[in-house]
């Protein structure tokens, strides 16, 4: 009697390998969005700053010059809810459901009503109990 034997070793390697290939391409994408968000900020800010340090030393940056570099920061606050939605999938989706201009036209509109009851801690809720807890 011969019991053919399943190769199990090789399904689970390329499970493993699946799973790890997928969470290095998210851990890629992520780390690409860090490093445009802060790429865009040392941008935007580093210069206000370094002019800020010089203003304090000798006092010989115009103000046009400074305000410029100011607003160059603020632009730089405009720019992330920009940013956000292009690399994160799942801000996309949350701003979605909120936004009445991101929506898809299949999605309900969150009522107000469900809204205030989600972010409140009253409502209808499963009974609590210390079997259900532990």
């Amino acid at each position: 009697l011969q019991i053919p034997c399943a190769p199990s070793e090789p399904v689970a390697g390329s499970e493993s390998r699946r799973f790890a290939n997928k969470h290095s391409k998210k851990a890629l994408k992520a780390s690409l969005t860090l490093g445009i968000l802060l790429g865009m900020f040392f941008v935007a800010w580093l210069p206000f700053f370094i002019t800020n340090m010089t203003q304090a030393v000798c006092g010989c940056v115009p103000a046009g010059f400074f305000d410029v570099l100011t607003w160059l920061g603020y632009c730089n606050s405009t720019m992330n809810p920009i940013i956000y939605p292009l690399f994160m999938r799942d801000f996309k989706r949350a701003m979605g459901k909120y936004l009445p201009c991101c929506r898809r036209s299949g999605e309900p509109r969150p009522s107000a009503i469900s809204l205030s009851m989600r972010n409140s801690n009253s409502g209808p809720r499963a009974a609590t109990s210390l079997k259900n807890v532990l």
